[in-house]
């Protein structure tokens, strides 16, 4: 099939079985600036705001200009700036399919060299909500403390350079000294990274930033911008070259970069606006009073899990998380660590049932059509997912062998080989030292448990040095396989 570029003038001209916009695209004006404009983003909130511009035309006031903030964006600014925007996003369970074309993100902005355009963008009195998709490690946090890292490079540099920032967090506060200096009104600041209380977090790096900058801007943000909790959720794996060629051959679109995601979505948000917001609660977002409970429940069952099958999946030669759940030592693993471990620490959910929730997450893993990386996983699911539940089933006296299990995983592959020898990227802001501690250690985890940074005290609780040894010492002298039959003939699952 001949390939069309996808551009507004191309829209009406595509194959019936593709979803095009029902409004028209070019009627879309920014009312959000768009922080990390990666494929989570498109498949998520950009998804949610265009079905929402489907149902309401007033919507259309919503638009989002997305940003991209690193040197590296510049390619994702290159694909999508010629299509106005617009990409293709396909969602897939099994054998089932459907492919829409987005239009919900009418500007596309480079900020990996210089943050005037956005900047100038977000002085836009129509800008009423600045979001973010930048990881966790784009708040440049101090990974022990969790608290805004002063000595982090790029907050120095925009420190030293406050009117050029490079960090999403120097963009949100020099956003907001601009607005305070031109008499206009703040914004909601919403995140919807994977981080427990991400608001809150978000607020705090932005406070202490404005706090060294000037306390009368900090005392200003704190009045004048809202910084919502929110929990996000839906697998989308990194776009393969194979998929853009298959999308072309199957359906004619010539789209630089499509996203490719699972049918599941979820989007639940503290209801804590200040200009006004979406009615993104027509299209299946949940508003609440307080986001905790459904963020412990996702940290907990699905990133945990996540990382954990990713990590021993990773030994054992996998390269998808699908099969990982193929295998029923780790289908089984993974059951066990959410009812045995990870799920005992969670209270009540409203409106959730765990059990069900737990059978979707291993149904949502065990998606062929989705052909996420264990990869991805092991680079993007911060080591938290793992300690933090550990720190809670330590306090509460609880046994935490499963948990150590997958925290030894993790310990063994940043060795940066496989059980063959082979070479294992690990990709981490402390990647050398992670490996020289782990070739240091070897079976012995203290002097990986020794980077205060990570692992706070937990280096110093036997209940945890002891099972985690264990573990990490079978790994190394049998592999990953006999491991979990280890682990299945003592009973743990």
């Amino acid at each position: 099939m001949h390939a069309m570029p996808l551009s507004r003038d191309t829209l009406r001209r595509l194959p019936p079985a593709v979803r095009v916009p029902g409004y028209d695209p070019a009627q879309v004006v920014p009312g959000i600036v768009h922080l990390g404009l990666g494929g989570f983003h498109r498949a998520h909130m950009a998804r949610y705001t265009h079905d929402l511009m489907q149902r309401q035309p007033e919507a259309l006031s919503w638009g989002i200009a997305g940003a991209g903030l690193l040197p590296a964006d510049r390619r994702m600014h290159d694909a999508l700036a010629p299509q106005q925007g617009l990409y293709t996003l396909v969602e897939r369970r099994g054998a089932e399919e459907v492919v829409s074309v987005i239009g919900s993100i009418p500007r596309v902005i480079f900020a990996g060299e210089s943050a005037a355009e956005l900047l100038a963008a977000i002085d836009d009195p129509a800008i009423r909500i600045v979001s973010l998709t930048v990881t966790e490690n784009g708040y440049c946090l101090n990974r022990a403390s969790k608290k805004l890292d002063l000595e982090h490079e790029l907050i120095r540099r925009d420190l030293a350079e406050p009117a050029n920032p490079r960090s999403a967090i120097g963009i949100v506060v020099e956003a907001c000294r601009r607005r305070r200096q031109a008499g206009l009104p703040g914004f909601t600041a919403l995140s919807c990274d994977n981080i427990q209380h991400n608001g809150n977090v978000l607020r705090a790096a932005v406070l202490a930033l404005a706090e060294h900058r000037a306390p009368d801007l900090a005392a200003w943000i704190g009045e004048h911008v809202s910084f919502p909790n929110t929990m996000v959720d839906r697998i989308t794996p990194v776009t393969q070259e194979a998929q853009v060629a298959e999308l072309r051959a199957r359906y004619g679109i010539g789209d630089n970069w499509p996203v490719f995601s699972e049918m599941f979505t979820q989007w639940v948000i503290e209801d804590r606006f200040i200009r006004g917001r979406p009615a993104w609660e027509m299209v299946g977002a949940q508003f609440v009073d307080d986001v905790t409970p459904y963020e412990f429940m996702k940290l907990r069952l699905l990133n945990g899990s996540h990382l954990a099958v990713a990590g021993l999946g990773r030994l054992l030669d996998y390269t998808y998380i699908d099969e990982t759940m193929a295998d029923p030592l780790l289908r089984d693993y993974m059951a066990a660590l959410m009812d045995r471990e990870t799920g005992p620490t969670l209270a009540p959910v409203p409106s959730i049932d765990l059990g069900a929730y737990k059978q979707t997450l291993i149904e949502r893993f065990s998606n062929e059509a989705i052909k996420d990386t264990v990869e991805r996983v092991n680079t993007d699911a911060p080591i938290n997912v793992l300690v933090d539940p550990i720190r809670d089933r330590l306090k509460a006296g609880a046994p935490v062998e499963l948990l150590a299990l997958a925290l030894a995983a993790w310990f063994r592959r940043i060795r940066g080989e496989d059980e063959q020898g082979r070479p294992i990227e690990v990709r981490h802001p402390l990647a050398a030292l992670l490996r020289e501690k782990a070739l240091e250690g070897r079976e012995n985890p203290r002097p990986l448990l020794s980077l205060r940074q990570l692992f706070g005290e937990l280096g110093d609780d036997a209940r945890l040095v002891r099972p985690l040894g264990a573990w990490l010492a079978s790994l190394y002298d049998s592999g990953a396989r006999a491991t979990l039959r280890q682990a299945r003939a003592r009973g743990l699952f």
